[in-house]
């Protein structure tokens, strides 16, 4: 199931448009706050569909009838562009166990590339509701490799993928790869260039969030 916030104009249409700005974004500290409320945003979405149990709570005038989550989510990134999304999720989530993956793309000369995936942790998933974010779903490979790394020893019983700006193909592999997951997207582009970046797109998340990589 794919649920794209941006079919309904709501503040994260505005946050998305900042996101895209090349003025906004030589404000660093604004690009992260964006895509961490993005990732709030999310959270509380998905939130109405997980699963709650009763419990009475002690007020100073009596017993109230309420309800807390019947186990917490594990909430997972790809390092390092995912991070502020990943904290917008953590701030409502805040007792989920977390899991996180160090992976980047490698070109090559003929403009082609492979997902180089370096690091991994993660707490035990069977029978839990995995998040995993990433900002920019692209070609939609990284993200595959992550999410079968981590289900590679544990079934997880929901997989939720959350990212702000995805293409078309990506959101089309990951409907191939793992049907039964929700995709959250803030906004959908068509286009991929030679080199799988979306346009319109935004850009490189990790170094709009965290300064430019050192070219190697």
């Amino acid at each position: 199931m794919v649920i794209n916030l941006s079919e309904k104009n709501s503040l994260v249409s505005l946050w998305v448009r900042e996101l895209r700005d090349m003025d906004v974004q030589k404000d660093s500290m604004r690009f992260r706050r964006n895509l961490e409320r993005i990732g709030e945003v999310v959270a509380y979405e998905i939130s109405k569909t997980l699963e709650y149990k009763p419990v009475e709570t002690q007020t100073v005038l009596g017993t109230a009838d309420c309800v807390e989550l019947e186990s917490q989510p594990v909430l997972a990134t790809i390092m390092r562009a995912g991070l502020p999304l990943y904290q917008g999720l953590l701030n409502f989530y805040d007792k989920a166990d977390s899991a996180f993956i160090g992976a980047y793309r490698k070109h090559s000369r003929d403009e082609s590339f492979e997902i180089d995936q370096t690091y991994m942790t993660s707490p035990e998933l069977e029978g839990r509701t995995l998040i995993v974010a990433d900002p920019m779903l692209a070609t939609g490979s990284s993200l595959v490799l992550a999410v079968k790394s981590l289900i590679d020893y544990d079934k997880p019983k929901t997989i939720h993928i959350v990212s702000v700006i995805a293409s078309a193909i990506g959101i089309e592999l990951l409907r191939r790869q793992f049907p039964e997951a929700y995709v959250w997207v803030a906004a959908v582009d068509e286009e991929l260039t030679a080199k799988s970046y979306i346009v319109p797109g935004l850009g490189d998340a990790g170094d709009l969030c965290f300064g430019p990589k050192r070219q190697s």
